[in-house]
């Protein structure tokens, strides 16, 4: 991420739509399938958003993330234990110490994501849990997503498959935010019909639509929590130790 887009950062992970619904999915999957106490692993922390709620849940939280800036900031915003630290890396914490880690829009970022997941696995107690989100359809790739730093797109058995690798067990694994999928192809296409230098950005949206999508979210999350979903934009999964 572009430092300068830090300030923008911290807007939208309090109050867009996508990062809110896609934080109330998360804390739901965390109390399902790792609950509070214990400690909790957050790589690419972004603006802190997500560590001050998980903290509020009952975690034990830390963070991980390639910007010093990042990590400046979410000291600012009162959690202290936050580092800058390659993912890639050994990971600087104790082997079985962590309840939960999670992973939101991450594993797409690196070239090679089992071994991250394999210091997770490390990292994690048994019965702790990998929560993570990735874009779903490698047919939907486009040039958003080269300029995001996107080295691909999942299906839910490349998922597995990464998932498995690293010696977890899928306990969960759905598609998510399915109402704005017709929109997103549409855009897509487009894109790739007239290719534009423009930069990958969440459009702007009323208040007004901001709640509304808030609300579709809601819907959507009861659904696949209990039934499942055929398609989304995300998957979101569970990955137990």
């Amino acid at each position: 991420m572009d430092p300068s887009h830090l300030q923008e950062l911290v807007t939208l992970e309090d109050n867009y739509w996508w990062h809110v619904a896609k934080r109330q999915l998360v804390t739901r999957l965390m109390q399902r399938y790792c609950p509070a106490p214990g400690r909790l692993v957050e790589g690419g922390i972004g603006s802190g958003r997500n560590l001050v709620a998980f903290a509020e849940l009952g975690y034990e939280v830390t963070g991980f993330d390639l910007m010093p800036e990042s990590v400046r900031h979410v000291r600012n915003r009162g959690i202290e234990d936050v580092r800058v630290h390659d993912l890639g890396q050994p990971w600087p914490v104790d082997a079985s110490s962590l309840r939960a880690v999670v992973l939101l829009d991450v594993l797409e970022h690196l070239e090679d994501p089992i071994k991250v997941l394999r210091h997770a696995y490390t990292a994690l107690e048994e019965g702790g849990a990998v929560i993570a989100t990735v874009p779903a359809h490698p047919w939907l790739y486009s040039r958003w997503d080269e300029q995001l730093g996107h080295f691909r797109r999942y299906t839910t058995q490349e998922f597995r498959h990464q998932a498995n690798e690293a010696g977890f067990r899928v306990s969960f694994l759905n598609y998510w935010n399915s109402f704005t999928m017709p929109a997103a192809v549409v855009v897509r296409s487009w894109e790739k019909l007239f290719p534009s230098r423009t930069q990958p950005d969440f459009p702007s949206v009323s208040s007004f639509t901001n709640r509304a999508l808030l609300t579709a979210a809601a819907a959507e999350r009861g659904w696949l929590m209990n039934l499942g979903l055929p398609t989304g934009l995300s998957l979101a999964g569970v990955l137990q130790k």
